[in-house]
This record gives structure tokens, sequence and C-alpha cells, in this order.
């Protein structure tokens, strides 16, 4: 005959508890389900005359369109000295020097703005 004591002596497999931790790391805050990609609303840069673009367009360096989320075609904002305000017909171009913008030069010749002026662009 057994006791029952005997019985309770021995160890019972107790389930394996669950990593509450591992779970909740799955799961993204709240904070990254509501947010947007983000861009800058302008950037200082160098204008550089290009007589080769038709009138009035700029290129823009796709690195530096993709910081501004301006796309092909798009109408962009050129600013010079906070006074003097030209809108170009955005290009997008594949080159390095994102600071610079190339322009088409008539109407800133007009206005006084020299070759390789700063200025702020943004978009429209």
């Amino acid at each position: 005959m057994s006791h029952p004591t005997e019985e309770k002596s021995q160890p019972q497999e107790q389930p394996k508890k669950v990593d509450i931790k591992k779970l909740v790391s799955i799961i993204p805050p709240a904070s990254e389900l509501k947010r947007k990609q983000t861009y800058l609303k302008e950037k200082r840069i160098r204008i550089k005359y290009d007589e080769s673009l038709p009138e009035n367009t700029a290129k823009v360096p796709k690195d530096l369109a993709n910081l501004l989320g301006i796309k092909e075609g798009d109408t962009i904002e050129v600013v010079v000295a906070g006074k003097k305000k030209f809108l170009f017909k955005a290009i997008i171009i594949e080159e390095t020097n994102t600071n610079v913008v190339y322009c088409y030069p008539e109407e800133l010749k007009e206005k006084g703005v020299a070759d390789n002026s700063i200025a702020t662009l943004r978009k429209h």
C-alpha cells in the first residue's frame, strides 16, 4: 500500500512560462504606427546657370529631391536673399553633389542673381 505522502514528493512537470518581453517586442510602438516619412521643408543650396535647359526648368540632384520630397515635374521655389522668388519645373538628375541646383539663367540674370549664388530651395 502506498502512502499519500510518497506521491506528492515526486516533482510534477510545470508548464513552461512564456516570456512576455519576447512577445511584446514583436508589437511596434504606437509612435511607429502613426509615423509617416518626414521630409525637410527647405534647404540652402547653390544656384548654377545651365544654358542648355528649357525655359523655367531646373535640374535637381536625386538625393536632394528625395530629401525635400520633390518628384519629376513638381514645381519648386528658389528664394535668393529672402526677397527674390523664382518658380521652376523640377527635372531630377543623377548627381553626387546635393547642394547644387542647375537653373535656366535668363530670368535669374534679369533680376540680378549671379551664377553660383546661395539660395533656399523648397517644394512649391
